[in-house]
């Protein structure tokens, strides 16, 4: 359970002005079918977020115990740094006409998640929680979906209001500290 919730609040937090929101909002904006471009992006959420968590848990039985508490430790710290560098999304990430919203969606959502924060923090909560496999997924699921699901059925107005900075201030420092714990608590956190 403490996987899924750290899980859920980091990439929810992490994913606030994300270019996978922005996205998201401009999949609102061009389709104006909110349900398939959700159910689209959970699809794509899964798939992507499950090969990441399969990398992090797979990474976890190759490297030792110390070099893995390092490596977490300073990738959170490194994502906390990343979390102050605003996004912008890439021409190369807006959908493509000639199919479907579901899978326009589908597509253009995984292809955009690719080395985003929240698939490198999938990839590292994994290999954190190598027990709960299913915990991280699902919770960085949620996340996605807790950010993602007002993007779409409220659009510009909903990210005209969030104190963006602010949000991504509060990651920043969560995915800090999660570092630091687990650079000092050492091999008694992970796993556990």
């Amino acid at each position: 359970m403490q996987a899924f919730l750290i899980a859920t609040g980091l990439v929810a937090l992490a994913e606030i002005g994300d270019k996978t929101q922005l996205l998201a909002f401009m999949l609102a904006a061009r389709f104006r079918r909110p349900w398939p471009i959700v159910a689209g992006i959970f699809v794509a959420t899964v798939l992507n977020h499950a090969a990441a968590g399969a990398l992090g848990s797979w990474l976890t039985g190759l490297i030792s115990p110390t070099a893995l508490r390092w490596g977490l430790g300073l990738s959170f710290i490194a994502m906390a740094g990343w979390m102050l560098i605003p996004d912008k999304l890439d021409a190369d990430d807006t959908p493509k006409p000639g199919h479907g919203v579901f899978v326009t969606t589908v597509i253009a959502f995984f292809l955009a998640e690719m080395g985003d924060k929240t698939q490198i923090a999938t990839v590292a909560l994994a290999a954190r929680y190598p027990l709960d496999f299913i915990g991280v997924v699902a919770g960085t699921t949620a996340g996605m979906m807790l950010a993602n699901v007002p993007a779409v059925l409220v659009g510009d107005k909903l990210s005209q209001k969030l104190p963006v900075k602010l949000v991504h201030r509060v990651a920043a420092v969560i995915f800090a500290v999660l570092g630091v714990v687990t650079l000092v608590a050492g091999g008694a956190l992970l796993g556990g």
